[in-house]
């Protein structure tokens, strides 16, 4: 087992596929402190290091639904729960659960702090083969796919609800759907399902953030028109949240 970086927390890579996809294991506790769980009691049964049951079921759900719109994304692999029983400071008690699936890179996009330059390297050259509008600059690759993939989950009423560096990976994979919710498997609160609709603008700002971040990371200079030139070719105006 080893952890990429301690950035992904309660995620360790346990193997390798045989086509050499790295197989990863979500709910193993803490990589980071000497502690490996930690209840701070905002989040009610949510717990650093331990992956409940219904977020795991969630993840592993819409994962598989936004795999099949032809997304690049981890695959999914199973879900197990341990029979150990785990007492929480509130009084409830929970049995912790594993999520499996396999990645193209363990690495994520926040893990760049993390990286060598060589094995940024290695990754950001795969995307030639996506670049299909041969853009000269690596994050204008980037951006085509990201903003693409929130066009595809846009138009099939899909919010991930957690876009961010720390969820797409090096090889442009979007992972992490606990928090996702589609016309298919929507959230069970009302009150929750009832703010969804609002949720959706974000992010494509959340998006516009990951791709300044990758332009930094990458050294390279950013055309803030010929982005959201592309954020427009895809559907989303910018000028319509213009206040100013």
């Amino acid at each position: 087992m080893l952890c990429p970086t301690p950035l992904h927390g309660r995620s360790f890579v346990v193997g390798r596929t045989k086509n050499g996809r790295y197989i990863v294991s979500k709910g193993n506790g803490l990589y980071y402190t000497q502690h490996c769980f930690l209840h701070t009691g905002e989040f009610f049964d949510g717990t650093w290091g331990l992956l409940l049951r219904r977020d795991a079921e969630r993840d592993f759900i819409m994962g598989q639904e936004i795999e099949a719109l032809g997304i690049k994304t981890n695959h999914m692999e199973y879900v197990i729960e341990i029979e150990n029983e785990i007492q929480l400071p509130n009084g409830h008690v929970v049995k912790p659960v594993l999520l499996q699936y396999d990645v193209e890179c363990p690495y994520r996009i926040c893990d760049a702090a993390f990286m060598s330059k060589e094995q940024i390297e290695t990754e950001v050259i795969k995307w030639g083969k996506v670049n299909v509008k041969s853009f000269s600059k690596a994050h204008m690759i980037a951006a085509n796919v990201l903003i693409k993939n929130l066009r595809i989950l846009h138009d099939h009423q899909i919010l991930h609800n957690a876009i961010s560096e720390q969820n797409y990976t090096w090889a442009l994979e979007l992972v992490d759907f606990e928090l996702a919710c589609s016309p298919t498997h929507p959230y069970t609160s009302e009150d929750d399902m009832r703010h969804v609709k609002d949720l959706f603008p974000r992010e494509i700002m959340q998006t516009y953030v990951i791709i300044n971040y990758i332009a930094g990371v990458l050294g390279e200079n950013i055309d803030y028109i010929e982005i959201d030139n592309l954020f427009t070719e895809y559907g989303f105006n910018l000028k319509q949240y213009v206040l100013l």
